[in-house]
């Protein structure tokens, strides 16, 4: 894999340096299509459908509905993938499934019941387009494949759709990911993925840029080969994603009942790009992305002959990000020099592709699993998927090798599903293998190991009942290639099409854990802001800031919710923010806390400043935000009090745009700027709300340590006009109730 960075132009012989049209590509042509500002610099976007899962409408209707909303503009699709299980809190999460139904019928939107399908698969059969936007509070809402420019962010963005305003961003790079050659038997579209993850991720060559695939390599992909390569573009932290359109994809639509919405879609000769990756597909071989990230990327080859040392690293970076609460011992698992593992797992949009199935099957074809401690699952995408694998004998295949089919259901992917046993290490044809996202209990003792692999390397280890095996050391025949087959009957059936049909005075029926949003105060003229976390790994994921698996379930009650904020990384820190809500209090009845009045002192302001300033609490990460899409990273700060985070940098746009739309400052400092402070430290930033109303970039703060007081710069990058609103209002919904006429 070549990465070349500098302006690249595309011809009809392939790219060459130079400099040349931008509005040539593919993803310049529809980001204008879509944006309503006429600057070409400074989008303003409006998407043709929108799409949340059962984790994420319940918030986000609830915030819209606090804004103002009447009914839904665009088609918004509400899909039941991730709390379908129900086995969590009681009724709650069907509680919430009901609450979508209603929400649906009064709004006018579409629903898809639980189990029917995960929420991208949904999309693909149902939604995508050449030349649409999709947009998803879920950070995997990835279309390329099918020529639809999916993004995903959290709930306020949905929020902004729904109430009829854009999606605010600036004109970003496009990288051409040049594709040659064609991928060897055995080798999948997860291989092909964790090799691009491991090559662009670190080094940030991807991030908040679009991936545009092009280039003799793709007419030889499958569309589900494509669309496990482009689903798994999230993992390079790039924005988005578009590939080049072709007969393929024309059959694609038409066979899901959509002729109507292929157009072919390539770059313009002289289309310029503003870099270049080049994959030739015959020199990919079967990936391992090692815990606990899909960069992590090691040829199956050099796993199987280094295993020990590779292991033991893996080992190490665990003892230094949990400090002894847990350890993984998977050195143990090499038996007489070679790695055996306990699970495998297909599954959901990346894995559970009707190809990557059935090539499965092709390769346990005669064989069986085993009855040791080795287990193999499969999850479908969708209910259409799985009838095609049952009328092909696809799925009885599977059954009488010993592994079991799944309903479609998302939760391997977050830690509710298929949990592995403590220090189980799991392979997995699924999106990520982040700490904890397996469902691992570091507190307790409890974690365990994910290794990413592509279905066919798992299917080959299940073959030798778990002996870590590429596919491509097996001798097997590929299954015929598959004539794209879709009987939608069970969505007309069971799914609720309600788009253009709102029913105002139908009511939202309400569990008795879904409650509203707590009041979010306005910013205040000064800020006292009191460090409850301090976190120096080298990136925070989301899933560390609000764990997914089980705490998914009280995602409809944010207090509730709250709670559980940073638990399984820095458990201390709840109690510590709540700490600090009632200095707040104290001071909003004009009790201000001797300590306090200390910091108030020390940062030179006078006791009397207190009356128009506010308490809260703030957290510093070195790179916060890798992961999911989900706002509860930011809102659970929030509810709790929070006020601001600070960093050296933000992992994604998504989350960094989930901070402010729920009210909390995007502090960074600079690269050079060390930060030695820790838990219980203030930091006073007097007059920030003019500041930040005045657009500035560096901000004068103090920080007061139990010993006395150091300055600080804090720096705000640039923001938009209505994320500056939003920020001085308090959060989105303060933000749109002031121009309703609901502000109280």
């Amino acid at each position: 894999m070549k990465l070349t960075s500098g302006k690249t132009v595309w011809t009809k012989d392939g790219p060459r340096p130079g400099a040349g049209r931008p509005e040539g590509t593919m993803a310049w042509r529809i980001l204008h299509s879509h944006s309503r500002s006429g600057d070409p610099a400074a989008l303003r976007i409006r998407f043709d459908s929108l799409i949340s899962h059962d984790i994420t409408y319940v918030g986000v209707i609830q915030t819209a509905k606090a804004s103002g909303l009447t009914k839904f503009p665009v088609p918004y699709v509400l899909t039941n993938c991730h709390n379908s299980l129900c086995a969590v809190g009681g009724t709650i999460n069907e509680d919430d499934h009901v609450f979508g139904l209603s929400a649906a019928k009064k709004y006018g939107g579409i629903y898809v019941p639980a189990n029917q399908a995960v929420i991208h698969q949904y999309a693909r059969e149902m939604m995508a387009g050449c030349g649409r936007m999709i947009l998803g509070s879920d950070s995997h809402t990835r279309y390329g494949a099918l020529g639809t420019m999916g993004i995903g962010e959290g709930g306020p963005e949905i929020v902004k759709q729904l109430l009829c305003n854009t999606y605010d961003v600036a004109m970003p790079d496009v990288v051409l990911v040049y594709l040659t050659g064609a991928p060897a038997r055995g080798v999948g579209p997860h291989d092909v993925a964790i090799a691009l993850c491991g090559a662009v991720y670190q080094n940030g060559f991807a991030k908040n840029k679009v991936l545009e695939f092009a280039g003799p390599g793709v007419a030889g992909l499958p569309m589900d080969y494509r669309i496990g390569i482009d689903v798994m573009t999230t993992e390079t932290a790039c924005l988005s994603s578009i590939w080049q359109t072709d007969a393929r994809v024309e059959e694609y639509l038409a066979v899901h009942g959509r002729p109507e919405t292929y157009r072919a879609l390539c770059p313009e000769e002289g289309a310029q790009y503003d870099a270049l990756i080049e994959i030739d597909l015959g020199k990919i071989e079967p990936m391992a992305a090692l815990p606990f990230h899909p960069s992590m990327a090691y040829p199956i080859r050099e796993l199987q002959a280094n295993g020990a040392d590779i292991l033991r690293e893996v080992e190490k970076t665990a003892e230094r990000q949990f400090g002894g609460k847990a350890g993984l011992h998977l050195t143990d698992k090499l038996q007489n020099g070679k790695l055996v593992v306990d699970q495998g797992i297909i599954a959901g949009c990346s894995g559970g592709m009707y190809d990557n199935i059935a090539e499965a099957a092709a390769i346990l074809k005669g064989g069986n699993i085993g009855s040791g401690y080795f287990s193999l699952s499969v999850y479908p995408p969708s209910v259409p998927v799985n009838l095609e694998l049952m009328k092909n004998g696809i799925q009885q295949q599977l059954l009488e090798a010993g592994a079991l089919f799944k309903p479609c259901f998302c939760g391997p992917c977050f830690g509710a599903g298929d949990v592995p046993a403590n220090n189980g290490l799991s392979i997995r044809h699924t999106t990520r293998n982040f700490p904890n996202r397996e469902g691992s209990r570091p507190g307790d003792g409890q974690l365990s190991a994910v290794v990413l692999m592509d279905a066919r390397s798992i299917a080959a280890t299940a073959r030798n009942h778990g002996v870590l095996t590429a596919a491509t050391e097996l001798d097997y025949t590929p299954p015929a290639p598959h004539r794209e087959a879709f009987d939608g009957s069970v969505y007309e059936k069971r799914c609720y099409f309600g788009f253009g049909k709102a029913e105002p005075d139908a009511p939202l029926r309400l569990g008795p854990n879904i409650t509203e949003w707590p009041k979010i105060p306005a910013l205040a003229e000064n800020l006292f802001m009191k460090l409850c976390c301090v976190l120096r790994d080298p990136v925070t994921t989301t899933d560390e800031l609000i764990p997914s698996g089980e705490t998914s379930s009280y995602r409809s009650n944010p207090l509730k919710l709250a709670t559980f904020a940073l638990s399984r990384r820095e458990p201390a820190y709840v109690g510590r923010a709540k700490a600090v809500q009632a200095l707040e209090e104290g001071r909003a009845a004009g009790r201000p806390d001797a300590e306090l009045l200390r910091a108030a002192r020390e940062a030179g302001l006078p006791e009397s400043a207190l009356a128009s300033s506010s308490v809260g609490s703030v957290i510093f990460a070195n790179k916060p935000g890798d992961g999911s899409a989900r706002e509860q990273a930011a809102s659970c700060q929030r509810v709790l009090g929070g006020c601001a985070n600070i960093c050296y940098e933000y992992a994604t746009k998504r989350y960094r745009s989930n901070c402010i739309n729920w009210g909390m400052l995007p502090f960074t400092i600079a690269p050079e700027q060390a930060f030695s402070y820790e838990s219980g430290d203030w930091i006073v930033v007097p007059d920030v709300r003019r500041q930040v109303a005045a657009g500035a970039r560096e901000i004068a703060a103090a920080v007061v340590t139990k010993t006395g007081r150091e300055p600080i710069t804090l720096l705000l990058p640039p923001l938009t006009k209505d994320e500056t609103e939003i920020l001085l209002d308090g959060c989105l919904m303060n933000y749109y109730a002031a121009r309703s006429g609901k502000a109280e």
